[in-house]
């Protein structure tokens, strides 16, 4: 019995240093070494500042920048509540908010049929990514804002479409920070 006791705290130890500290370590190490753009969060820096990060949505809603999707994380990509609503597609206070979406949406751009993800949350509820033809869709109301001509502004969104990954994997996307501090770059 004093012999199982003996072992089963070693092991614990053993198991604790290695699993706990040793392990954590050497992979953050790892990481750091070869991925320290990605360990560390993929920080996107504006005039020496850090403003976001490539992996994490937040929200724009001026009228002269490009709007991320919208969120049901907390009160709005709160990374604390990262998630979804879990509202079902038959559930009636998701039916009226993407209704009201839907309607603001076409008074910014009649003419135009509505990308399912401008009135539709992501998963997490912090995605930083929006289709090309969502960032298509804001280039009329974003160049008015801004007194730009529109063709220049469409040039600037097809400049900031990543392709999916390898060629097959995902669809392609537009990170929408990235894209507003490019605009902010070119039209103050």
């Amino acid at each position: 019995m004093k012999n199982n006791l003996i072992t089963s705290i070693l092991m614990t130890a053993i198991t604790t240093l290695l699993l706990g500290f040793a392990y954590p370590l050497a992979v953050t190490g790892v990481a750091q070494a070869f991925f320290p753009e990605k360990a560390n969060g993929q920080l996107i820096r504006f005039n020496g500042q850090v403003v976001g990060s490539r992996i994490i949505g937040q929200p724009f809603t001026a009228p002269g920048y490009f709007h991320s999707r919208p969120s049901a994380a907390g009160s709005g990509y709160d990374a604390a509540n990262s998630g979804g609503s879990n509202l079902g597609p038959t559930n009636q206070k998701l039916i009226e908010r993407v209704n009201a979406d839907t309607a603001q949406l076409h008074k910014e751009n009649p003419t135009a049929p509505i990308p399912v993800d401008l009135v539709t949350t992501s998963g997490s509820g912090l995605d930083p990514d929006i289709s090309p033809a969502s960032a298509l869709f804001q280039v009329p109301r974003v160049a008015k804002e801004r007194g730009i001509d529109q063709g220049r502004l469409q040039q600037l969104v097809t400049e900031h479409i990543r392709p999916r990954q390898f060629g097959l994997l995902g669809e392609p996307s537009v990170n929408v920070l990235e894209l507003n501090l490019a605009l902010t770059n070119k039209t103050p």
